[in-house]
């Protein structure tokens, strides 16, 4: 096999080897059952272990309350833009939404299909370079919720510290979630597409306070409501069966690293260690202002454009791949997942140092 490259790309993002490992034993033969993991039925006691695992140990590394469900969904993390205020507005009903990027400007945009929203927040004209403060934004007192996206994966930015409210949080903590430890009782809803920090694309998952479940208008297509889904334990129709496993494997691979702490540690010092190059200088600039910085996506510029599209060509010679930036701002990005290993960090961290020598501005 050809030497695996280092993958930098905000999704999908590298997994862990050792999973990898195992799901290719187990694609051709589960468990030693004589069929492949992608051959099970979703029905069966083997693969009902391997949700109920999965779910487990996503409530032990999360310390999920035992008023959540958790279900395992298809349509990726865009269906829920949709869902929730599907499920939790309607006709005189209100939310709030911080607008701090792409993915929260597209659910506003889907969110005004089923209520009144107040964006109460947005750094758009500033290019989305940071998230507010609690001092920034008000949440209007007849809101059902307050919205925001943990971590912005196109142009770095990421809460430090989740939004101050008195209404109940609703966050897409798609690419950050399982990076550092949450309060998962002061949330009503967190949803997360897997392809980031959990596994394969393919399956999202919701964490949903019980008691929202009974807040969906009767007028909404079954199969878009999260009773239909938390009632079956993600079984109404045939869920996402081998993401479902991946998703259970990196959990137990996370799990045995020492748990959120003990990666959150490892993500800091990851990032940290490419902010250090950022700021040694003029000549890497970093996108996102200092107290919004993403420990998951490092979004930053060189002098010019030609130098930018130069050094995202050597980099993928020395197999360092999936660094140029998305294409609303160009440049740069290092997206460094949870199963970055630390060995591509400090590869980049060399190449960066040694093309800003032999390439002045």
């Amino acid at each position: 096999m050809s030497e695996r490259i280092y993958n930098f790309s905000p999704g999908p993002a590298m997994l862990p080897y050792e999973v990898l490992e195992q799901a290719a034993t187990d694609i051709l033969n589960f468990d030693d059952s004589g069929i492949g993991i992608c051959e099970i039925s979703h029905r069966s006691k083997e693969f009902m272990n391997v949700a109920t695992t999965a779910e487990k140990l996503l409530r032990e590394l999360l310390e999920i309350p035992d008023n959540y469900k958790v279900l395992f969904l298809q349509g990726g993390a865009s269906s829920q833009f949709f869902m929730i205020p599907m499920n939790l507005l309607g006709p005189g009903k209100k939310a709030t939404y911080l607008n701090t990027g792409t993915w929260s400007k597209k659910s506003i945009k889907e969110a005004q299909l089923f209520g009144e929203i107040d964006v109460a927040f947005s750094s758009e004209e500033n290019k989305f370079n940071r998230v507010p403060n609690s001092s920034e934004y008000n949440t209007a007192e007849d809101s059902e919720y307050l919205y925001f996206v943990s971590n912005n994966t196109i142009y770095g930015t990421q809460f430090q510290d989740m939004p101050a409210s008195e209404k109940m949080l609703v966050s897409d903590m798609s690419s950050d979630i399982l990076s550092r430890p949450i309060d998962v009782s002061k949330f009503g809803i967190i949803f997360a597409g897997a392809q980031k920090n959990m596994g394969p694309s393919g399956v999202t998952t919701v964490i949903i306070r019980e008691d929202l479940l009974d807040k969906s208008p009767e007028n909404i297509p079954t199969m878009l409501k999260y009773k239909t889904h938390a009632e079956k334990d993600s079984m109404f129709n045939t869920p996402p069966t081998f993401p479902i496993y991946i998703v259970g494997k990196v959990l137990q691979w996370l799990k045995d690293k020492g748990g959120i702490k003990a990666m959150e540690e490892l993500n800091r010092k990851k990032a940290e260690q490419i902010y250090e190059v950022i700021d040694a200088g003029e000549y890497y600039r970093g996108h996102a202002l200092k107290d919004s910085r993403s420990m998951m996506n490092i979004a930053f510029n060189l002098p010019t454009a030609e130098l930018e599209a130069k050094f995202i060509a050597e980099a993928v010679g020395l197999g360092l791949n999936g660094l140029k930036g998305h294409r609303s701002i160009g440049g740069c990005r290092a997206s460094i997942y949870n199963a970055f290993p630390q060995e591509g960090i400090t590869k980049l961290v060399a190449f960066m140092q040694e093309f800003e020598k032999n390439n002045p501005a």
